[in-house]
């Protein structure tokens, strides 16, 4: 029979106890949330989500998806982040309504741009169009050609592609270019998540898609820029060019609703009922920071526009 000495007996506790704490204190490490426009996946992942962590030693968790469907995901209690990013201040704006954000702080802007693969057989097409020997929309209205986009009823990157299309044919003096090019407000062959439009891009299966310039330059992609009269980001042509263009969605509850331009700033916000409010704030000041604002610009963000959102 093993015997135990006084010694022995406590060697063994505190050695079972340091064990047993070990896990303990890692689970019981902070955990930041952050819940976020799909379209910001890279620059979360790679560059903000370790900022924070290597900052304040929080366990950095992000959740990409379209804004839209996020924002009623929060406001339901279906989903309880500490920060949300939105692009555009819609799905700011639902949450507003719901109670749980005060001030949204603008962190970045960007553009809409035309993204294609470089393994489509319609890339020189695309090139073309880039150096200004094509007209871009007439490549994309090309037989054969796949084209991407996002969900209009949950993703703002969805209903921009539409409104940029419909403001394209105004442009252009080209009437029915958007039903050319998308097939229909809502051609399900062309939609797809936001976090998976560009990988399909990358991978091929698509020719080309929609996209925020910060995301597809992100993604080292190439794209075909647009001119500032469609590409919605001048803040200063909502009311007098942007404005110009609408069309109608239907939400779950059978309502219909009337979508327009909107700003293409990127807002921040903490949670009123965030788990972790401190680690939130923290992570809304970094973006904000000179830091913060160097790692947007690399990922191909633009600067904040515009002021808060009350």
């Amino acid at each position: 029979m093993q015997r135990f000495t006084k010694g022995s007996r406590f060697l063994a506790a505190v050695t079972l106890a340091s064990a047993c704490a070990v896990p303990a204190a890692q689970a019981a490490k902070p955990v930041l949330s952050v819940a976020y426009a799909g379209s910001m996946g890279a620059l979360m992942d790679k560059g903000l989500g370790p900022a924070i962590t290597r900052q304040t030693g929080v366990q950095y968790q992000g959740e990409g998806a379209g804004a839209f469907g996020l924002a009623h995901l929060i406001a339901a209690k279906q989903l309880n982040p500490d920060v949300f990013v939105s692009v555009t201040p819609g799905p700011i704006r639902v949450l507003q309504k719901a109670g749980l954000i005060g001030v949204a702080v603008p962190v970045a802007s960007t553009q809409m741009v035309i993204a294609y693969s470089p393994k489509s057989r319609f890339a020189k097409d695309f090139m073309a169009a880039t150096a200004g020997k094509a007209k871009w929309y007439e490549v994309l209205e090309k037989p054969g050609l796949k084209f991407g986009r996002t969900d209009p009823t949950v993703d703002p990157q969805g209903r921009n592609i539409v409104l940029t299309m419909l403001l394209a044919e105004q442009y252009y003096k080209e009437p029915g270019l958007a039903d050319k090019v998308l097939g229909g407000v809502f051609n399900t062959r062309q939609i797809f998540t936001e976090p998976s439009l560009l990988s399909r891009l990358e991978s091929g299966q698509l020719d080309a898609t929609s996209g925020y310039r910060s995301a597809v330059i992100s993604h080292g992609l190439p794209y075909v820029r647009l001119p500032a009269q469609i590409n919605l980001s001048d803040p200063a042509m909502i009311d007098t060019w942007y404005s110009k263009v609408h069309f109608s969605i239907a939400r779950p509850n059978g309502n219909s609703e009337n979508v327009s331009a909107q700003p293409m700033v990127f807002y921040a916000a903490v949670l009123k009922n965030a788990p972790n409010p401190e680690a939130g704030e923290a992570f809304v000041k970094l973006m904000t920071s000179a830091k913060g604002q160097t790692m947007f610009k690399a990922y191909g963000y633009g600067e904040p526009k515009g002021g808060n959102l009350q």
